[in-house]
């Protein structure tokens, strides 16, 4: 049974964060979560993932305007906060169960005290200021293994590895 990831980004500011915020839902996507939840309303945010999702293929859910406080105290699961004042990465990715279904809170600005409070885990990926996009990768790296990187889309548009150059198969 494969562990269910789902991110939430708290404090997505549109005119300032649009670029971090669709680079946190396309590294989610691509590192293996099934969705990302935006505590702001963004139709431009949404427009941008799902044209990466018809074009690049696989399942990935989109949904802003949501009450964060509401799905954090609802959520079905464990839920992972990341942050650089959390207990270490490597104690925290072995104590979530395989098969849960998983909340990972990823903060644009300043995260809510209750987030901390109310997280199952609070999770540093190192302890330095760094990307909340590079935190959340290594940490679905972590949880996921390299199985998440292989895996195939099967959308119409893929990038085919190559040593140099840029290989583009379209089936449009």
């Amino acid at each position: 049974m494969e562990t269910r990831v789902t991110v939430l980004r708290l404090g997505h500011r549109p005119s300032r964060d649009k670029r971090v915020t669709t680079h946190v839902a396309l590294v989610a996507r691509a590192f293996g979560a099934s969705g990302i939840l935006v505590d702001t309303p963004d139709p431009s945010l949404i427009r941008v993932v799902r044209g990466v999702v018809r074009n690049f293929g696989g399942e990935f859910a989109i949904e802003t305007g949501v009450n964060w406080r509401r799905r954090l105290k609802a959520w079905p699961g464990t839920v992972v906060h990341l942050t650089m004042y959390g207990e270490p990465i490597d104690e925290a990715v072995p104590r979530i169960a395989v098969g849960s279904n998983v909340l990972v809170v990823v903060g644009a600005e300043k995260v809510p005290g209750a987030v901390y409070g109310q997280a199952d885990l609070n999770v540093a990926v190192g302890n330095q200021p760094h990307s909340e996009v590079a935190a959340l990768a290594v940490f679905l790296d972590r949880l996921h293994g390299r199985a998440a990187l292989q895996r195939d889309f099967g959308g119409p548009v893929r990038i085919i590895p190559t040593k140099r150059g840029k290989t583009v198969r379209k089936t449009l």
